[in-house]
């Protein structure tokens, strides 16, 4: 295939592939103000935390890993300030203390500081001002989780930059369901098996310990309770079972895609499980991790990273063609299962980070093993059935467009609900 795609399809999933403690938007909370105070120089009498609607939205409902069950942006700060180590980026929080805990709850009650919505930005956006007597600092972080765009003190600007230096080295306008298949059979697997052998240790560790102890709702172990033990409803219990650990605060890492954690989970536990339940080979498991993560980001670049579309369905999606991909379907089969996948489910909105993720990501995967069987069978969803388009990477542009643009009043008009703005007493 052509060379500028392999290396930059080996660059995305180096990139993408990374760990996260916790849930990524109030971890990227706590790394812009573990840096604003390593900015200021010393620890501040107050900090402001401006953020766009998907970030309050992301932080409101989830628990804050090593906080002691703690939830919301200032708790995120605040133990951010604290304890967070900003070298760690999204593992900021692995530093925290026991002290750390008791002081942010102390904090919470001063309130030391405060969050405030900002409207006409990017929907990834924070910016933390750190104030101590006349001194002052700024940390902006736009568009991913740990891209700086601005770091100032007293009015000097340290630094100005418009994009995460590290992902402007790949373009994933390269990114299209053909040559994510002809790479996943060609690539070297030595360029990336430590990348993909990490997130198989990470997230399958965060999935014993969802399927192991209480954690959330348990959706994850509800499942396996009540639908059996079979290839795959194991698979879909694997991927809650993550997201109820991860959503409830557990504080082991995952290994995330599209800045996600959920996502990241979702598009690789049921590949992993499913491989391992039919015997298949490591390689091949390898070579349909590289699809199931691939085809996720192909879909996510046309939404964004945040936004009132679910990313659980590109996610899934993305499973459900590694799936095809270990029972030997054609690319025809591997794109007709993502076809079936998304315009199914695809009007699953995301009401922000929370235990009823995993809920979610179970009714993505089933979708996603019903999109499977039907491709398997030979069956599609044709074009002009809705959204469904003549190729399966049309159909991934019309979904992602809904997603960016037709959704976007939607994810004003969940926030608006999510923070007490509407009288539902006047519906």
């Amino acid at each position: 295939m052509n060379g500028e795609i392999y290396n930059n399809y080996v660059e995305i999933l180096r990139t993408e592939l990374i760990p996260a403690l916790g849930c990524t938007e109030p971890i990227a909370l706590a790394y812009a103000s573990a840096k604003a105070v390593e900015v200021l120089g010393d620890f501040p009498e107050s900090i402001k935390a401006l953020c766009s609607g998907n970030i309050i939205k992301n932080v409101k409902g989830v628990k804050v890993p090593n906080s002691g069950g703690l939830k919301g942006v200032e708790a995120a700060v605040i133990l951010g300030a604290l304890g967070g180590d900003a070298g760690r980026k999204l593992e900021v929080l692995e530093t925290v203390s026991e002290t750390d805990r008791i002081k942010t709850k102390e904090l919470l009650k001063s309130h030391f500081c405060t969050c405030l919505l900002k409207e006409g930005v990017p929907n990834l956006f924070i910016e933390i001002q750190a104030l101590k007597g006349t001194d002052r600092s700024v940390v902006r972080i736009e568009n991913s989780h740990t891209c700086i765009t601005l770091i100032e003190r007293n009015g000097e600007v340290i630094y100005q930059g418009d994009a995460d230096p590290v992902k402007a080295q790949v373009d994933k306008s390269l990114l299209n369901l053909k040559d994510i298949i002809a790479f996943a059979k060609e690539v070297d697997l030595d360029e990336v098996r430590e990348v993909l052998e990490r997130q198989i240790a990470y997230n399958t560790a965060i999935s014993d310990e969802g399927l192991e102890h209480e954690w959330g709702t348990g959706i994850g172990r509800m499942i396996l309770e009540e639908f059996g033990d079979d290839v795959k409803w194991r698979s879909i219990s694997r991927a809650a079972a993550g997201s109820d650990a991860r959503m409830s605060g557990c504080s082991l890492p995952v290994i995330i895609i599209s800045g996600s954690g959920n996502q990241g989970m979702t598009c690789s536990l049921p590949v992993i499980e499913y491989a391992k339940g039919t015997g298949k080979s490591q390689e091949q498991l390898l070579r349909a991790l590289c699809i199931s993560n691939l085809v996720a980001q192909d879909q996510k670049r046309y939404i964004g990273p945040l936004s009132a579309y679910c990313g659980a369905v590109c996610a899934a999606a993305g499973a459900g063609a590694g799936i095809t991909y270990l029972c030997g379907g054609t690319q025809e089969q591997i794109e007709n299962t993502v076809i079936n996948t998304i315009v199914n489910v695809g009007g699953i909105t995301c009401d922000g980070a929370k235990p009823s993720c995993a809920a979610k990501i179970s009714s993505s995967l089933q979708a996603a093993f019903l999109g499977h069987k039907m491709a398997m069978k030979g069956i599609r969803f044709e074009a002009g059935e809705g959204l469904a388009m003549e190729t399966a990477e049309d159909t991934v542009k019309a979904i992602g467009y809904m997603g960016r643009e037709g959704m976007r009043q939607t994810d004003v008009e969940i926030l608006n609900l999510m923070i007490g703005k509407i009288d539902l007493s006047c519906i």
